[in-house]
């Protein structure tokens, strides 16, 4: 059942569209799309050397380690200077790897003003084992400026295997609980107060606490900027994949808009070009951010040891496959008969006098939103299959 909510949209894009002033409404609506897409979000990742910080960055990327615009790793202290790595698909959304503390002649309180600290909406302080003094007086520092910080423990899949071959009657879920409470009160103990304290393997995010810490963070950050992790953030889980479908779903009513207001002027087949340029733009994204493009899921592949064929073999939707283009949206249409009828009807009606425009621009909204809506619908059915057989889940529910 669609909320009444899909089709409420901001109140200044309404009076324009009262007072019937299109290209008002346009620049507004492209100009609302595009704040809503470049919204900035930068990422501190901080700690010792060795502690993982680079294939953090890389997996949250969802890029591997020997990809040409990942983090450089190594056992030894790779990165001497703050550096920015852009999100491959949303740019706004900036991990910046910085140097360790312990490997700078600044004490915590100028190596924040070293680094740049204002630029930074969070940090994220990762240690291989355990959080030593220099972490504990950054996280101090990083208090005292107003700033969210969380504590990742980034090897833990490491941990909990040297555990295993250490234990005569091994428990992991007792032995996880355990190193997080460890990791908790030696923090405790060196004067941070109520620690976040969060366990990953950055080769595994689907597993442990990954899932824990993207919700902590999403609820820590100002109401704007959530989009913008949300989008980013690596599809691990179904929990992932629905939030985005809501978030995606929620901005398909201003793109239909664009379509409408795209169907006003009487030239021939300029609604249909920009009809298709939104469709294909849109799906794109979609694409991108369900994590079906080709890098994402050999990322996939290589993470849970699934064949990359057997993850293509799940999917059933035309888009998920194929390059999105002109050419493949024609055809997704072209399966609608619905969509098809309306696409033909608003073309003819535009030409109708007094009347014509109107009725064209209801059925260019409808049939861009109900075109747009199907294909979420299938992209994020299609992430949904592809992840559960990476998990080994049953894909039949």
């Amino acid at each position: 059942m669609e909320n009444p909510n899909d089709y409420e949209i901001n109140e200044e894009i309404a009076e324009a569209l009262k007072n019937n002033d299109a290209a008002s409404a346009v620049a507004m609506v492209q100009e609302y799309l595009e704040k809503q897409d470049n919204i900035p979000l930068n990422i501190a990742i901080t700690g010792e050397s060795g502690s993982g910080k680079s294939t953090f960055v890389n997996s949250f990327r969802s890029l591997d380690n020997k990809d040409d615009s990942a983090a450089p790793t190594g056992c030894v202290e790779t990165t001497m200077e703050v550096t920015a790595y852009p999100h491959p698909n949303y740019p706004n959304v900036t991990l910046w790897d910085l140097p360790g503390i312990g490997t700078t002649n600044f004490p915590a309180s100028k190596y924040l003003k070293h680094v740049g600290f204002e630029k930074f909406d969070f940090f994220i302080i990762i240690s291989a084992d355990r959080f030593r003094e220099n972490d504990v007086k950054l996280a101090q520092e990083i208090q005292k400026m107003g700033k969210k910080f969380y504590f990742v423990r980034s090897k833990i899949d490491h941990n909990l295997r040297d555990e295993e071959r250490s234990q005569r009657e091994f428990n992991k879920e007792k032995t996880f609980e355990r190193i997080r409470q460890d990791c908790v009160q030696g923090l405790q103990k060196q004067g941070v107060e109520s620690p976040k304290v969060f366990l990953i393997s950055s080769f595994d995010l689907h597993l442990y606490d990954f899932q824990l810490l993207e919700e902590t963070m999403e609820q820590e950050l100002p109401a704007h900027k959530r989009n913008a992790l949300l989008f980013a953030i690596p599809t691990i889980n179904l929990w992932i994949i629905n939030k985005k479908k809501k978030a995606f779903q929620a901005k398909i009513k201003y793109h239909a808009l664009k379509s409408a207001l795209a169907a006003s002027p009487p030239v021939p087949g300029l609604s249909i070009a920009a009809d298709l340029h939104i469709l294909v733009n849109v799906n794109r994204q979609y694409k991108n951010g369900f994590g079906l493009d080709s890098k994402s899921l050999q990322k996939l592949a290589d993470s849970t040891h699934v064949p990359l064929n057997d993850l293509l073999a799940v999917m059933t939707s035309p888009l998920a496959a194929n390059v999105i283009n002109k050419e493949l949206i024609i055809k997704v249409m072209s399966m609608s008969a619905t969509a098809a009828a309306l696409v033909a009807a608003e073309e003819g009606l535009r030409f109708v006098p007094i009347f014509g425009i109107p009725v064209a621009m209801t059925a260019s909204f409808i049939s861009t939103y109900n075109i747009l809506s199907n294909c979420l619908n299938m992209l994020a059915e299609d992430a949904q299959k592809v992840l559960k057989k990476a998990l080994g889940l049953n894909t039949s529910v």
